[in-house]
């Protein structure tokens, strides 16, 4: 800490101060200049004393079910990551998977490095519990929700409402649906999609409209997205549109229509949610409803620091718009 003050000609008191992403004490000028010099020098703080000093370790813990080894949902960690290093936080990260006694391990884990709060992140929405804590501890739950902690979560009932009238706006009457839960299974399972085929439902409702064929599944994968688009083809006439509840699945819709000789979207137009890479990569680019990830991580870790400031946050969950994301996979009519 000396050397970071001798370079930044100030004394070690306003090192201290400048490297602390709590203090406004000194002019915005002169903590550059000492973040400037400290990131010249390599001088990183230590942690331990910094914690016994100010009562604050400026870590954040990050748990993950599936996040951080799923492609198309790292833009949470980015976003998780970005948010903390404007805050002056740095983040430790672990891998859970769906074990139980992996996710209590890491609760603990995380209790005794001393982390300032806890960001759980989920790839699968669904409802989580957490074990008792052994001191009072913030706890935001990304796309998903846990008893008496604050959630943030995809707004899934506009982006349901938004696809069904992206379709119908186009003059699209005659629409077919893939993905539907053949069976609801509870919180455990997901609380987002249920969400977001009550928004389709009352949006083809309020259109005047009934889907002219479904196919269910809890699978969303390509080979689903295929068979299900031939047995569409296979049983119902004039359908004009497909609308497939994930990407994965309007993949498998892309080559059934290839496969069948019908062009997207001359002969049938497609739309899906999430918006991964592929999206972009199938021709024609698929329009889709944007997953806000990094949005979302974000947006959880301001309002983790804002938890650990003391401040009080609403008990409902933050829902974070999906963007229609508007490609050239959907044919106006």
């Amino acid at each position: 800490m000396a050397d970071v003050a001798k370079k930044a000609g100030v004394s070690t008191a306003t090192v201290s101060l400048a490297l602390s992403s709590t203090s406004s004490r000194i002019p915005e000028v002169t903590a550059e200049k000492v973040r400037a010099a400290a990131k010249e020098l390599g001088y990183l703080p230590d942690v331990t004393a910094r914690t016994l000093r100010t009562g604050n370790s400026q870590l954040i813990g990050f748990i993950s079910d599936e996040v951080t080894v799923t492609r198309f949902a790292s833009a949470m960690v980015r976003g998780i990551l970005d948010g903390a290093e404007r805050a002056g936080y740095d983040v430790i990260m672990t891998e859970t998977g769906h074990d139980t006694a992996r996710f209590e391990k890491a609760i603990r884990v995380l209790e005794a490095r001393g982390v300032d709060g806890i960001i759980i992140g989920m790839m699968a929405s669904r409802s989580v519990r957490i074990p008792k804590l052994r001191r009072q501890l913030p706890v935001v739950i990304v796309n998903g929700i846990a008893e008496g902690r604050h959630s943030v979560l995809p707004d899934e009932y506009r982006a349901g409402t938004v696809a069904v009238n992206e379709l119908v706006s186009n003059g699209h009457r005659r629409i077919a649906l893939i993905g539907r839960h053949p069976l609801q299974r509870g919180d455990s399972f997901t609380v987002n999609i249920p969400v977001r085929l009550a928004a389709i439902d009352d949006a083809m409702s309020e259109a005047g409209l009934e889907f002219v064929y479904e196919v269910q599944s809890e699978v969303w994968e390509p080979e689903v997205g295929y068979d299900a688009t031939l047995e569409i083809l296979d049983n119902s006439e004039g359908v004009t549109a497909i609308l497939a509840a994930n990407d994965r699945l309007a993949t498998g819709v892309y080559q059934a229509l290839k496969d069948r000789n019908l062009k997207i979207p001359a002969d049938v137009s497609v739309m899906s949610f999430d918006d991964e890479d592929l999206a972009r990569i199938v021709r024609p680019p698929l329009t889709t409803m944007r997953l806000p990830y990094r949005e979302m991580g974000e947006t959880a870790v301001s309002e983790l620091l804002d938890l650990v400031k003391g401040k009080s946050i609403e008990e409902s969950p933050t829902l974070l718009t999906l963007p229609l994301i508007r490609r050239t996979s959907v044919a106006k009519l």
